[in-house]
């Protein structure tokens, strides 16, 4: 599929796979959206793609507000008219051991991986449904099929966006000609284990992951573009992206 004047939100574009991604589909053409928190960062990703020749608008979004993503579906409407692809790759991975009790970051995660995905879906979907057309990418993990320890409430969340997305490929595809895709990394290099406050699940995931050769945010947006440039016949609606060193 041609992404020449198709519009993509992004969640989750100040840094990693989210900014990876918008780089990518700007670079084909596509109108992207930038949506995370950290406006400053957004700023400096729009005039990135701007000087390389793409289109790009910043939306400052807290995807666990819903009047947030209220907002950033109001902002792209007025821009650019609808939304084609809509990539829920917000997210955080506060990692650890149920015993040490860090519940409010257990209530957080479940807040951004979860929730965040649902406010955006409510808001978006509609008009998917009304052109017909469209496609949902969610960022799931590999931990959203395999749990280890320390990665409880993470795993919970990952499994719970595979799950989701399983029912919406099921509920909108054949009725709306909508795509959905579920994209699950392994180890990749971002800041999300910057959110590990965990000291000893901390020290254990260090030796844990040592010698392994992180994937690049670069790999999974390339997984991202492949999934929605298939055209109307194909849908890709799960991909496991894995660095070679991880079984």
């Amino acid at each position: 599929m041609d992404l020449n004047g198709k519009t993509a939100i992004i969640t989750g574009a100040s840094s990693g796979i989210g900014r990876a991604t918008a780089k990518m589909l700007a670079r084909d053409g596509a109108n992207v959206v930038l949506a995370a928190r950290r406006e400053k960062e957004l700023k400096e990703l729009k005039n990135e793609i701007e000087k390389d020749g793409g289109k790009a608008l910043v939306v400052e979004t807290d995807v666990t507000k819903r009047d947030d993503v209220k907002n950033l579906w109001s902002k792209t409407e007025a821009e650019y008219g609808t939304c084609d692809i809509l990539v829920n790759n917000a997210g955080i991975m506060p990692l650890s051991y149920m015993k040490n009790f860090h519940v409010d970051e257990w209530l957080k995660t479940v807040d951004v991986n979860l929730n965040g995905v649902l406010y955006c879906i409510a808001e978006i979907m509609p008009a998917m449904i009304k052109q017909k057309s469209g496609h949902i990418v969610n960022i799931s993990s590999t931990a959203g099929r395999e749990v280890m320890k320390g990665s409880a409430v993470y795993s919970a969340t990952k499994f719970g966006v595979r799950a989701l997305s399983d029912g919406l490929r099921m509920e909108l595809s054949p009725e709306f000609g909508i795509f959905v895709t579920c994209i699950e990394p392994g180890a990749v290099e971002t800041e999300l284990t910057e959110s590990i406050t965990d000291k000893e699940l901390m020290e254990d995931f260090k030796d844990m992951f040592a010698d392994l050769d992180f994937l690049d945010a670069e790999d999974i947006a390339k997984a991202i573009h492949y999934s929605v440039t298939q055209g109307d016949k194909v849908n890709v609606a799960e991909l496991q992206v894995r660095p070679v060193g991880q079984g």
